[in-house]
């Protein structure tokens, strides 16, 4: 299964720093992740999402070793 790590505002929000999940497509798993929890569906369509530190599409697989990092909008100067 993926690792899913949440940071900051998205772990507040998902109520959890990490899951293990197993979705096979990145748009797959943000759908589900924003039925789950309703309040990071709120902010997840401004987090910055990795797979294995890269951004990719939506429809792009996932593979059962990947690692997503969920990254909300960070402020600071």
């Amino acid at each position: 299964m993926a690792r899913v790590r949440f940071f900051a505002a998205a772990a507040e929000r998902a109520g959890t720093t990490e899951q293990h999940r197993s979705e096979s497509t990145l748009g797959e798993l943000r759908t589900t992740l924003g039925r789950e929890h309703p309040a990071l569906a709120a902010i997840l369509p401004q987090c910055a999402v990795l797979v294995d530190g890269a951004r990719v599409p939506d429809d792009a697989s996932i593979g059962a070793d990947a690692t997503i990092d969920i990254l909300p909008p960070f402020a600071g100067g």
